[in-house]
């Protein structure tokens, strides 16, 4: 069996969450827009789940639209928000989410005007070439809160603030973020947000929509009868009574998780000092993000991986969405890394339910593979 770092992709369900999907599948099975007595319990459990949700976020429940995930949520705020405004100018950056670098060139296709923004070498925007970027016509700015592959944290306020000097939308990819920093001191600053429940230990194929009630747009499909017309389909609410059961655990013990998980961080890097020569940190930052992307000099990322996964270490090259054919995530060019160096990354995402022991025997893992390939190329 696999130790397992590689919670950025995907985590497993938690045990509260799985309970209350097997309790909503046998007890709330109807249709949620069924008038019959089954449609209406369901219906209830849903409200119920919206509301929570919108507390745990400090927002209006109105706003929350439940999805099959972070890349439908990504999609249909980025089509609704942009025929909503009144010009066809969208800034993005080539280091979002690939749900959003999609719908990025779905948008450019269709006629829309796309900008680039490019990022610092910390993996942070550059505030000052967004501020030159903007115009008259520029409806909507999608810049995601962390960033999936190294973990950055974007400056949400400062963006804010630009966008507010040009009247601006912004939406926010928050999937890699909720449940593990405080989103609450964001989400007044952002017009839209998207959420993912198997990130936070709910099931896969649930996620969240926000957008504010005061902004009006257009739903992708028309004449939808679910999620008040923004999204076709029929609900999810076995999923959703999970997901929200995981988002409530995630939240209510939020610092005890961040504190968890910056010690495992603190202790990895420090585990590393014997190879730190062979191995380079991208944006090193110790905060409660659960990612570090590291670069191994010389080495092909994708055989560190399956080296260590046939040593019982899982771990990824980085996003299971983002990564290029060639192997290298987006953000590594725009953070200053080379192509040829790219190629080395590799990711690690951990969880507040892991031990010192299992840091440790990851850091014996990548030694060895280390060692390993020194006596091979000696």
């Amino acid at each position: 069996m696999s130790t397992y770092f590689d919670y950025a992709a995907t985590c497993p369900i938690d045990e509260e969450a799985l309970e209350a999907y097997v309790k909503a599948s046998s007890e709330f099975y109807g249709n949620t827009r069924s008038l019959h007595d089954p449609g209406t319990k369901a219906e209830v459990l849903l409200s119920h789940c919206r509301k929570t949700l919108a507390n745990l976020l400090g927002v209006n429940k109105e706003g929350i639209y439940f999805t099959s995930g972070g890349t439908e949520s990504n999609l249909l705020a980025m089509e609704g928000l942009m025929k909503a405004g009144k010009g066809n100018h969208l800034i993005t950056s080539a280091a979002e989410h690939s749900s959003v670098i999609n719908s990025a060139k779905k948008l450019e296709a269709d006629g829309y005007e796309i900008s680039w923004v490019p990022l610092t070498m910390e993996g942070t925007i550059d505030v000052r070439e967004l501020e030159n970027l903007m115009r008259e016509n520029t409806v909507l700015v999608c810049i995601q809160h962390v960033n999936s592959d190294i973990g950055t944290i974007q400056p949400i306020r400062r963006i804010r603030k630009v966008c507010d000097e040009w009247g601006a939308l912004l939406h926010s990819d928050c999937v890699q973020s909720f449940g593990k920093v405080d989103l609450n001191s964001i989400t007044p600053y952002l017009d839209s947000f998207s959420l993912s429940s198997h990130k936070v230990y709910g099931p896969k194929g649930v996620g969240a929509l926000y957008i504010n009630p005061s902004v009006s747009f257009q739903p992708l499909l028309p004449n939808g009868t679910h999620e008040s017309g923004v999204r076709a389909g029929t609900i999810n609410t076995p999923g959703i009574a999970a997901f929200t059961t995981a988002a409530a655990k995630s939240i209510r013990e939020l610092h005890k998780r961040q504190s968890k998980i910056e010690s495992l961080k603190r202790e990895f890097l420090t585990a590393l000092k014997d190879i730190r020569n062979h191995i380079t940190v991208v944006c090193e930052s110790v905060n409660s993000v659960p990612i570090i992307g590291l670069c191994m000099h010389g080495l092909e990322g994708h055989w560190v991986m399956l080296e260590a996964n046939r040593h019982g270490y899982a771990f990824s090259t980085g996003s299971a969405c983002q990564v290029r054919s060639e192997g290298s995530p987006s953000i590594l060019e725009a953070v200053g890394i080379s192509g040829e160096e790219a190629k080395s990354f590799i990711r690690l995402s951990f969880s507040h339910e892991q031990t010192s022991a299992d840091i440790q025997g990851l850091v014996e893992c990548l030694k060895e593979i280390v060692s390993s390939y020194s006596v091979l190329s000696s």
